[in-house]
């Protein structure tokens, strides 16, 4: 493999010279772009596609760059292990395959993100797994929900976008009594901020494209947690092929490297924007778990170390108002990502909410005047000063 080449073809030479390369000792983390790998000889290729040798196999679920990032996270999550697959629904899809069957239950949180739960209540209910759904604040209805076959709560924390925080040690614990996992969406937050897992979570997930990358450019997700839990997603990952792309675990790798710095911005810059819309006599409500008027303060202040950037407002107004005023923002984006470096709205009882029915909008508060913003790292002046121009074309009538 590394003797030197003696080839007089051109073609040869073009294509083997210079092929392996030792990258030990490299500041920055190289970017293994490849597909296979090459074995010492038959007796190791046999041996690490059985799994008796550590090693890597092929790409659909095995590379350095990945490896490098997932090992990344774990340490960040003080969890045991963790596999990284495409997106953030595809760490559900994972979680769902390699550890539910026919006949299960799961407890799904009110209010947190659409598609998450129409994945469980729509498509993982043609394969017998049912779902209920309890409000993230209240420990004593996740308790009713529990049924014999009940193994899996799932929820987000804090909510999207209603900033609904969950008690993660007292779900945690009424779990473990009852032998269920429980699997915790961390996005919000991030691990700069919280830890789930020391608090109890079995499971924790990621859509990477939020804040782990933060700045909008990649998509994936990744789940961290208990090692044995995690290889059984492993095994999901090496038989249905929902890999990360290894340049999509490079970038997540430089990212995590200015993950405190940007969250403790984005929370700055959150918090300035919260307590200034809350002042506006145009909005009638604003969810943010910075505010000290959260009804959760002293949850929130146990388990979170900051806030974060997602906020969420209501307007005086209806859901014309709410797109009046997204609509005439120059400066902050109209999309649906969250945790980017630019700012951003989005409405989202019309788009990430949207396929929900009336009736689940309505049941975890999702309505037609709300607005989400993902708060940026641009200066925060500029920031209020294009929302309060564009709150100026919402006509209301004072109290």
């Amino acid at each position: 493999m590394t003797q030197p080449l003696t080839s007089d073809s051109f073609a040869t030479r073009a294509i083997r010279a210079g092929q392996y390369q030792d990258l030990s000792d490299s500041h920055s983390e190289g970017l293994a772009l490849t597909a296979s790998y090459v074995f010492d000889d038959s007796e190791d290729a046999a041996e690490k596609f059985a799994g008796r040798r550590p090693g890597n196999v092929y790409v659909r679920f095995s590379n350095p760059t990945v490896a490098a990032f997932e090992q990344r996270m774990a340490a960040l999550e003080q969890a045991e292990s963790a596999v990284a697959v495409a997106s953030g629904m595809a760490a559900y899809l994972g979680i769902a395959l390699g550890l539910l069957k026919a006949g299960d239950h799961v407890v799904l949180a009110d209010g947190m993100f659409g598609t998450t739960t129409r994945l469980f209540q729509t498509y993982l209910k043609k394969f017998q797994v049912a779902s209920s759904i309890a409000d993230v604040r209240d420990v004593g209805e996740w308790r009713r929900q529990v049924r014999p076959n009940t193994v899996m709560f799932v929820l987000e924390t804090p909510t999207n976008p209603l900033m609904h925080v969950a008690d993660l040690r007292g779900l945690s614990a009424l779990a473990a009594e009852h032998g269920i996992l429980t699997v915790v969406d961390n996005t919000l937050c991030t691990p700069a901020l919280q830890n789930p897992v020391p608090l109890g979570a079995d499971l924790v997930v990621h859509s990477a494209a939020k804040y782990i990358d933060g700045q909008g450019r990649c998509g994936g997700g990744v789940v961290v947690g208990r090692d044995d839990l995690v290889q059984e997603i492993v095994g999901v990952l090496r038989t249905a092929g929902p890999g990360l792309s290894p340049f999509n675990a490079w970038v997540f790798l430089k990212s995590l490297e200015t993950l405190e710095i940007r969250m403790r911005e984005h929370s700055r810059n959150g918090q300035i924007l919260a307590e200034w819309l809350e002042r506006h006599p145009a909005v009638e409500e604003v969810f943010f778990t910075g505010l000290r008027s959260h009804p959760q303060r002293e949850l929130i202040d146990s388990q979170q170390s900051s806030p974060g950037g997602l906020l969420s407002f209501t307007i005086r107004g209806d859901q014309e108002a709410a797109w009046r005023v997204a609509d005439n923002l120059s400066l902050i984006s109209l999309t649906t990502n969250i945790g980017d470096t630019k700012s951003m709205v989005t409405h989202p009882a019309s788009t990430t909410h949207g396929r929900l029915s009336p009736e689940a909008r309505k049941r975890c508060g999702i309505t037609g005047n709300m607005l989400r913003i993902s708060i940026g790292l641009e200066h925060v002046d500029d920031i209020i000063t294009d929302l309060d121009k564009a709150l100026d074309h919402v006509t209301f009538s004072p109290e």
